[in-house]
């Protein structure tokens, strides 16, 4: 009731919780994807890789979400330039220029004498977040959802079956880089909230969740949001009721769910497996 009551009196309370649930919605659609794709790597990767581009628009003065859009993009590019022109394998060219542009954006923050911007930008403070910044939280997401109903059957096809989408005339390439965009655009998102550091839990631990749950894509999606935003609200009572890191809190939560899905999931669970396999060996000892 405590909770309830801050919500209605403090407003910067009421943007944190509109925010989150925004952060967590997002998350979980486009962490859906990258669990198909098996590009787990490739959300920490861009998480750490838009640091430098933060740095920069904190130096000239300009909204953070221009320079890591541009910086997260750009690394993107790079990565599948590296795997492509090189004996570089995929996995070994996200490690170098991640932590590349990882370890670049922390000199370049440091060198501003901002640590504790840069705290911030590690660990999120959704407590703190600007009316600006939830707007842009808003348009990103919005830019998002309608991307992906507008090319959700070309993202189903090249996530499931790419050479069957090539066999179509779908470029794979041009759908693998607009979902890094994406990709990009909810990690800029997702600052404010998680941080850097914790962002890609929010992108995969709700998915991953929803995965273990259903077998179909739109369903996985929805289950997926549904855990983010369920994340988002209990992760931020408990930030606020026991003074806890925010993101860490939020992510704990997430964590929580995952583990529940893991052992009671119905199909895939292994509360359930175990049970299967005893009850057959009752059935084959018979």
């Amino acid at each position: 009731m405590e909770f309830l009551q801050a919500i209605g009196q403090y407003d910067f309370l009421q943007k944190a919780l509109f925010t989150s649930v925004v952060v967590g919605i997002i998350c979980g659609v486009i962490g859906s994807f990258i669990i198909l794709r098996g590009m787990s790597l490739m959300g920490d990767a861009i998480s750490h890789a838009v640091l430098p581009g933060v740095a920069l628009s904190y130096a000239f003065g300009i909204n953070f979400f221009l320079g890591a859009v541009a910086t997260g993009v750009l690394t993107a590019i790079g990565i599948g330039y590296v795997s492509q022109n090189s004996r570089i394998k995929n996995d070994t060219a996200i490690g170098i220029l991640f932590t590349s542009a990882f370890a670049l954006g922390i000199i370049m923050i440091t060198m501003l004498k901002s640590s504790t911007d840069l705290y911030h930008i590690l660990f999120g403070n959704v407590l703190a977040v600007r009316p600006s910044d939830m707007w842009v939280t808003v348009g990103i997401g919005v830019i998002v959802i309608v991307t992906v109903y507008a090319f959700f059957k070309e993202l189903l096809l090249t996530s499931f079956d790419p050479t069957i989408a090539a066999a179509y005339g779908l470029r794979n390439n041009l759908i693998h880089y607009l979902l890094m965009t994406l990709l990009t655009m909810v990690t800029v998102a997702s600052l404010q909230t998680v941080g850097i550091v914790l962002v890609v839990a929010m992108l995969i631990t709700p998915a991953a969740t929803a995965y273990l749950l259903t077998d179909r894509l739109s369903v996985m999606i929805f289950l997926a949001a549904s855990f983010g935003v369920i994340s988002a609200i209990i992760g931020l009572y408990f930030s606020f009721t026991y003074n806890l890191a925010s993101g860490a809190t939020i992510v704990m939560v997430a964590t929580g769910l995952f583990l529940l899905a893991f052992l009671f999931s119905k199909k895939h669970g292994v509360v359930w497996k175990s049970i299967r396999v005893r009850q057959k060996r009752a059935e084959l000892s018979k």
